[in-house]
Formats: C-alpha cells, sequence, structure tokens
C-alpha cells in the first residue's frame, strides 16, 4: 500500500500557477491509479483529476479542465497537478489518492481511493 505525501501547495494570486507533487512510497507504483480530490471550508470533498495506471489515461472536474494537468512520472514515483488560471474558487486543501489496480480506468468519487495524503492547502487570492 502506498502512502502518498503532498507538497507544492502555498499563496497564488488569481490568474497564476502552482505545481503538486505527491510523492507515493513503494515499488507498486506503476500499479496504482492517482487522484487528486480537494475540500473548501465548509464544503464537500470534491473530485479535480485522476491518471490511470494503465496508459496514463487521464480525466478532469468540469471546473478544472483545460486549467489543470495532471501527470505521473513512474520512476519517480511521483504524480503531479499542474494549475494554471487559478481562480479564488480554486482555494482549498487538496488532496492525493491512491488505488492499486482498479478495475475502472476513472476513479472519481473518494470511496473508490484507498490511500489518502494529508493534504496540502492551495490559497489563490483575488
Amino acid at each position: 500500500q502506498v502512502q502518498p505525501v503532498e507538497s507544492g501547495g502555498g499563496l497564488v494570486q488569481a490568474g497564476g500557477s502552482l505545481r503538486l507533487s505527491c510523492a507515493a512510497s513503494g515499488r507498486t507504483f506503476s500499479t496504482y491509479t492517482m487522484g487528486w480530490f480537494r475540500q473548501a471550508p465548509g464544503k464537500e470533498r470534491e473530485f479535480v483529476a485522476t491518471i490511470s495506471w494503465r496508459g496514463g489515461n487521464t480525466y478532469y472536474a468540469d471546473p478544472v479542465k483545460g486549467r489543470f494537468t495532471i501527470s505521473r512520472d513512474n520512476v519517480k514515483n511521483t504524480v503531479y497537478l499542474q494549475m494554471n488560471s487559478l481562480k479564488p474558487e480554486d482555494t482549498a486543501v487538496y488532496y492525493c489518492a491512491a488505488r492499486r489496480l482498479p478495475r475502472s480506468d476513472f476513479l472519481t468519487t473518494s470511496s473508490e481511493y484507498d490511500g489518502w495524503g494529508q493534504g496540502t492547502q492551495v490559497t489563490v487570492s483575488s
């Protein structure tokens, strides 16, 4: 079981960019589908993006399509979330999630993942 650890959060002005990283321990990282979720104050955790273990297929939530890019480096055991054109409504704690050898390529609900990081804060000022 991988243990994700997020980094790269911070404070940025609207229109700016940030890149989040999620490092995962273990020698079977390439068999994990990875996802990013976020949770804003007073709101439920929501899906952001996912990248499959097979072929690196990606899928995004509508609010971030065209602005965020998820990618992975199986040599470095790391998944990234490049966030461009950030908006104040992107402000949230961002969580990295992992699931080994899922049947589906696209996991978009938190219950489909069984490994979670502690989260990293992203704050976008207007």
